[in-house]
């Protein structure tokens, strides 16, 4: 018979259902899954040396996701269709796991299908039944995992009837490859009509978090508007894509004219269009606020967004130790009413 000693780390270690490795942790949604209060955003991933476009490389992954188990930044999330549809983030994440297997259990993997995936014919994309179960199965193969603690529609489907989809959802959770559901870039009209046939299912495919695009500066992506108040009225948890709205809401832009290759929205060639003098007065009036609470800007902007009602974790990019080791602390901020009070009229 196999023996498995414990982890040499949780000797003398108390359980703890609020925190790990200094990192707080809360539910999400309404079910039992805990997550840190900062996860990890994975589209950089990849391998870039093979034209995927990934900006980290698996050296580079490697460090990073060592790291994060240490800060307790344990709910790491990708998506199939990641760096040109190549599958390597997912790739890249399993041959860690390969090498740290008894860390499985620390790790929270949440990955996404519905894009076109894996083959070029009409049925390799959507969420129809046969693609959300060949999508799975291979998403499992890539992760080198035997369950998905987090499975995401990556959008939705308006081709097929969402009670096909949800079925094989159903059939992935009593089947053990999947264990939590959630949707991504939907609508509030979307959401509420999954919800609307939640009972037909049961418990075990239950909505229990929305991933949409969110940051402090913008609020929500205009065609998503109202998702986050059924969200919160809903008892689901918001989980917010690009957070740091492409890096702007850190101090590498205060100054948009020191801006230059390397920095994200200078690189997509979008820099002048996201900081209009409007926004670059928020940015300051922010950052005012930041140095005066012994925080970096996207610490304050993680920080503050964590107290939002609805708000789930939130899961920046990371393309550097360093910049993992920043979001990471915003983790453990706790802003005072003052505080939140200023920085809510900053946004004014």
């Amino acid at each position: 018979m196999n023996h498995r000693e414990p982890h040499p780390d949780l000797y003398g270690v108390p359980y703890s259902t609020e925190a790990f490795n200094g990192m707080p942790f809360r539910p999400l949604g309404r079910s039992g899954l805990r997550v840190p209060r900062i996860g990890l955003g994975t589209w950089k991933f990849g391998l870039p040396e093979t034209g995927d476009g990934a900006r980290t490389g698996e050296k580079a992954a490697f460090e990073i996701m060592d790291r994060a188990v240490e800060l307790g930044v344990t709910l790491w999330d990708t998506a199939n269709r990641y760096n040109n549809a190549s599958g390597n983030s997912e790739r890249v994440i399993g041959r860690w796991l390969r090498r740290n297997a008894d860390r499985r259990r620390d790790v929270i993997i949440a990955t996404k299908v519905r894009g076109g995936m894996d083959g070029l014919t009409p049925n390799h994309g959507g969420l129809s039944r046969g693609n959300i179960l060949d999508s799975v199965a291979a998403c499992l193969e890539r992760l080198e995992t035997d369950r998905i603690d987090l499975l995401y529609f990556h959008n939705s489907d308006d081709a097929v009837p969402p009670e096909e989809s949800l079925s094989a959802v159903e059939d992935l959770v009593r089947q053990g490859a999947v264990r939590y559901f959630g949707v991504s870039n939907f609508t509030a009209e979307g959401l509420e009509r999954y919800q609307r046939l939640e009972a037909d299912f049961g418990v075990r495919c239950r909505i229990v978090v929305l991933q949409n695009q969110f940051d402090i500066l913008h609020g929500e992506y205009e065609k998503h508007a109202g998702a986050l108040a059924v969200a919160v009225r809903t008892g689901v948890s918001y989980v917010a894509w690009a957070p740091l709205a492409g890096g702007l809401l850190s101090d590498r832009y205060l100054d948009p004219a020191k801006a230059g290759p390397g920095d994200r929205l200078f690189d997509e060639g979008v820099l002048a269009k996201a900081t209009g003098e409007k926004v670059l007065a928020r940015l300051r009036r922010l950052a005012e606020i930041a140095r005066a609470s012994g925080l970096e800007l996207s610490q304050l902007a993680l920080a503050y967004m964590l107290t939002l009602p609805g708000m789930g974790p939130a899961i920046p990019a990371a393309s550097s130790v360093k910049q993992l080791e920043s979001n990471a602390a915003a983790g453990k901020v706790q802003l005072s009413e003052d505080q939140r009070a200023a920085v809510a009229g900053a946004l004014a």
